[in-house]
């Protein structure tokens, strides 16, 4: 099982859309196993996907000791991709884990049990735009992350921000052994120079890890989340569509090792109640 914190700490990037659209077009093909959570106290991945961010539905129990994370756990209408919605009590985890001694670990504590189970080829966590304690706990439990990266001029610095913030966890010895997976860049617009230019320079910067799919800017992208649709549901034959199916493709090229590691799973677990 491998765990990928989708993670920006700028808004507006595209790490929402990436987060629905890459997990569902992935369950679409049918090869992986996927837990989509929603790590976001504003719970956009949840109403994207067309689920109420119900109360107690969240992680946030788990987090704090009070339920299994396994009990969170809630089938979508694909067939190969379940989630754990968020709510607003999450918001108060930022608090109540920053409390705690162990607050960068305890995600990658509950977890755990999922890593043993091989119930899962991947675990995507969708993180708040912050630099708060869901963000960097998301971090320490990962084993990679993927960066959503717009392409305007103030993605970069961004890109450099959150760069950093990888190196800190790094280097804190709470995740020393998580790696920038890819950078998927975003709101591409061809007819600009301003996004060549940027791709440019991230493509000269970090080669081996930008994708080579590129998302475009989509007015189909932007309007499927109010329909509560991944866009292969929305407008399953626009470019849109198209673009997160390649990437999906190219996810799991990158993953192909670890998808074969993972052959002979145990089933994925039923949703229960703690």
């Amino acid at each position: 099982m491998t765990i990928v914190a989708i993670a920006n700490q700028k808004g507006g990037v595209g790490k929402t859309t990436t987060a629905i659209n890459l997990s569902t077009c992935l369950a679409e093909l049918g090869k992986a196993r996927v837990l989509l959570i929603d790590m976001d106290p504003q719970a956009n991945a949840t109403s994207g996907l067309g689920l109420d961010p119900e109360e107690g539905k969240s992680i946030y129990e788990a987090l704090i000791g009070e339920a299994t994370l396994i009990s969170k756990i809630q089938p979508t209408r694909f067939q190969n991709l379940s989630i754990i919605p968020a709510d607003m009590e999450m918001a108060g985890a930022e608090i109540e884990l920053a409390q705690k001694e162990n607050h960068l670990t305890r995600l990658r504590e509950i977890l755990e049990p999922l890593r043993a189970e091989k119930a899962y080829d991947f675990v995507l966590l969708d993180c708040p735009p912050s630099l708060g304690v869901l963000m960097t706990s998301s971090l320490a439990a990962a084993d990679q992350l993927l960066i959503p990266l717009q392409c305007e001029f103030f993605g970069l610095e961004g890109l450099a921000k959150i760069v950093h913030v990888h190196e800190q966890i790094r280097a804190s010895g709470a995740n020393p052994d998580v790696r920038i997976e890819g950078i998927v860049m975003t709101m591409f617009d061809q007819r600009t120079n301003l996004s060549r230019q940027v791709l440019t320079q991230v493509s000269e910067h970090f080669p081996e890890e930008m994708y080579q799919t590129i998302i475009p800017r989509s007015i189909r992208l932007g309007e499927a989340p109010s329909f509560g649709q991944a866009i292969i549901e929305y407008a399953p034959t626009s470019q849109g569509a198209a673009a997160y199916r390649a990437l999906a493709q190219e996810f799991l090229a990158r993953h192909r090792a670890a998808l074969v590691e993972n052959a002979t799973p145990k089933p994925v677990p039923a949703s229960r109640d703690a």
